[in-house]
This record gives structure tokens, sequence and C-alpha cells, in this order.
């Protein structure tokens, strides 16, 4: 439980430190280009640090950031580029395909890694096989390039009180998913170490399926969630305007009540752990989507690659880039204060897991605070890129931005409108 260099560490910082340059070029640039150069560069970096060996360690590590860059460049413009595809229903349910893949790859990348490593007695081997890449050629862009001085407009979208509070509870989200994703096959090693279900283990690798499970579990709950998510959103948006950062409050609420279950019962027993972990991970995935979807309804079309990008910075900085360490820190200072025993590495790491409980709760606070603002920020997003918000377009499209009204057949690229006028008085319904 040392705190030190890992190669997801270096990964996470240089993909939160990247994501504000690729999300001020999204909204700017020519997506397409942006997006298949950030998807062939990272794939093929993947594929190369399959091929370097422990002596050039340092050049593993160089490898991981470069792949943090190149995934910066794809997450910042994907969503952006789908919510311009698909109206509001469709476009949640286009967000939940795309974000079920967080969870799905994640849980495959302890799948993957544990069998290829069994299979084949070298971990390279799961970077050869998950070397693969998807293109997206059909939507609109523009390659027109804008002048230095419209850099302050990233910081527009911090007017908006909606994406702060949203904001802040995707990173409570993000605290927790990066302690769980680092330390809980460890926690239930140890729990069934203390209960004598299995035997001490001393070396370097052991054959335990607690990864292999958990990753399991992180695959089901994450498709379950993301999907159960983003249909619960859609038709109860349709009664209630503020349906979305509520379902994100309560999900956060029972998601940090599984846990603390989880937790408690982990020293008796080890099914129901493993059940209410289930739970905890199914109940955090069902906001993936949602949070999203919040995102691209509360800021201006303009701005959204940027606010995406500041999202994921902000996420990544004060969430999962920091989490593992903390539990971390938290339980070596425990163990240092009380006798060396089974029993206490692993009551010191369960005590330092209650912290992400409590992250839990304000998580599902920040979701609860959206809610009041939610309305009248998405009513100013799409009055700031009208002329006249008392004219008749804008009443037009202030019904269809709150479901009033729908445009489907229609598509109205109003990313650009400041490169190319459009006349909203020719839509017709």
């Amino acid at each position: 439980e040392r705190p030190g260099l890992s190669s997801p560490k270096v990964f996470i910082l240089c993909y939160m430190l990247a994501a504000p340059f690729f999300g001020y070029l999204g909204d700017r640039q020519n997506r397409k280009i942006i997006l298949g150069a950030g998807i062939f560069f990272w794939s093929g970096v993947t594929l190369g640090s399959s091929f370097i060996n422990e002596s050039y360690s340092w050049m593993f590590f160089l490898s991981r950031g470069l792949v943090g860059i190149g995934t910066a460049s794809y997450s910042t413009i994907a969503p952006t580029i789908i919510a311009d595809l698909f109206e509001e229903g469709k476009r949640t349910t286009m967000l939940s395909v795309f974000y079920i893949f967080i969870p799905v790859g994640s849980g495959l990348g302890y799948v993957l890694a544990s069998s290829m490593a069994s299979a084949t007695g070298d971990w390279h081997w799961a970077f050869r096989v998950s070397y693969f890449h998807s293109w997206d050629t059909d939507f609109p862009f523009s390659s027109n390039f804008p002048l230095l001085s419209d850099c302050p407009n990233i910081f527009l979208v911090s007017f908006s009180w909606s994406f702060v509070w949203s904001t802040l509870g995707l990173t409570a989200m993000a605290f927790v998913t990066g302690a769980l994703g680092l330390w809980v096959p460890l926690f239930l090693y140890r729990a069934q170490l203390v209960q004598g279900l299995v035997s001490l283990c001393l070396q370097e690798s052991c054959n335990s399926p607690n990864s292999l499970i958990f990753g399991g579990i992180t695959i089901g709950t994450g498709i379950l969630g993301v999907v159960a998510g983003a249909e619960v959103a859609r038709r109860l948006r349709k009664i209630n305007s503020k349906a979305d950062p509520l379902i994100c409050a309560a999900s956060m609420f029972l998601s940090a009540l599984c846990l603390y279950v989880a937790l408690v019962v982990a020293q008796m027993n080890i099914l129901l752990t493993f059940i209410f972990i289930a739970f905890g991970e199914l109940f955090l995935s069902v906001n993936w989507a949602v949070v999203t979807d919040i995102l691209l309804y509360v800021v201006t079309p303009r701005r959204q690659s940027t606010a995406i990008a500041l999202q994921i910075l902000v996420s990544h900085l004060l969430g999962d880039a920091g989490s593992p360490y903390l539990v971390g820190i938290i339980s070596n200072a425990i163990q240092a204060k009380n006798p060396s025993s089974f029993q206490w590495s692993f009551w010191s790491l369960q005590y330092s897991f209650i912290m992400c409980v409590f992250v839990g709760v304000f998580g599902g606070s920040f979701f609860l605070l959206t809610s009041f603002y939610i309305e009248e920020d998405r009513k100013e997003a799409v009055q700031s890129y009208l002329p006249d918000p008392q004219s008749e377009e804008a009443q037009l499209l202030q019904k269809i931005a709150c479901g009033a009204l729908s445009l489907e057949g229609f598509y109205v690229d109003i990313r650009y409108e400041y490169l190319q006028p459009i006349n909203l008085a020719t839509l017709t319904v």
C-alpha cells in the first residue's frame, strides 16, 4: 500500500491535463481528424508498449502517458458528436451505448489481464490482444480556425451552476470508482484470509480469482446500470424536468449505502460482500450517461467540448487520480499504529474505505444542488445562441429543448452558427 508512481497514475495525469487542449480544439477544428488521429495514436502506442521489457520501465510509463493523451482526444469530442446527431430522447439512449463501455472496458481489463497472464505466462499479451480501433465518419464538421482572442470563452461554462454542481457530483463518482478499482480485489482477499477461506500467499503474483470475479461484476453491473439509468431518465424526464439530477442523487445515495453494507459484512460473509459491492457498482454506473446529458443541455453547443474537457480535468484531478493513493495512505497510517496481523491488515483497509462512503453521500448532495438550477440553466443555454430571447424562433427552440416539441427528421447545426448564420425562421413543425 505504499504510494508511488504507477502506470494508472501516469495515464490519468496525462489524460486529464490533455483534455482541456482537445476540448478547445474540438469546439473549433475538424472533429473527424482529431477523433481519428486520437484513436489511431493510442491504439498504436498500446500495441507498442506490449514489446517493452522490464529493463525499460521508464518507456512503459511514458507509453501509458501517451495513451492517456490519445484517449483525451476521443473522450472530449465523441459525446458532442452524439449530441449533434440525435434529439433529446434518442440522445440519452445513444449516450448510454457510448458510456456502457467505461465500466465494460474497466471490467475487461481485469478479465483480460488475468486470463492472458494465466494462459501465456506473460502479461504483455493483454496489451497485444486489446489492439483494436473503430472509426466514425458520418457527421458534419467545420474546419475554420478561430482567433486566439476567443480563448477567454473557455471560462464561460463556469457560470452555469448546474455544470459546476454536476461536475462535483461526477468527481465524487470518479473518486469512489478509482478507489474501488484498485483496492477491492485486495480487500476481498484479506477478508477471505481473515475468514480462513484462503491461505497466505507471499508470491508476487497470486492465483486469486478475485480480480476475475470483480472484473465480471464491473462488466455486468456497468451494462445494466448505464442502460437502466438512461431508460429511467428518458421516461421520468417527461413528467419531471428535474429528473436527471434527481436520478443521479438517488443512485449515489444508494451506492454509498450498498458499499457501507459490503464493508460491514465483509468479515462475516464473503458472498454478501460480493453482492453488495455489485449493487454499489450498479448504482454508480446509472449516472454515466445521465451526467453527460445534463452537461449537453446546460452548456451552449459552441462550448460543449470545452465543458466536457474541464469536467474530465476536475473529476480526475480531484477524483480517481488521488483516491487510490489516499486510501492507501490512510490504511498504512492505521496499520502503523496497531499490531501487525492479518486482522489489522483487513481492518485498516476496511476503515480507509469508509471515506468512499462519505464521498458518495457528498456526491448525491451535489446532484441534489444541481436540481435547484437545472431548469434555469437549461433555458439560458438555449437563449445564449439566439439574438432575441423573446422572438418566435427562440420560443420554438425553448419548447424543443424542454421536450415539448420534437423535430425528428430535422437537423440544425447550431454548434457553428457563428461561422455560418442559420435562418431559424425557416424551421417548420
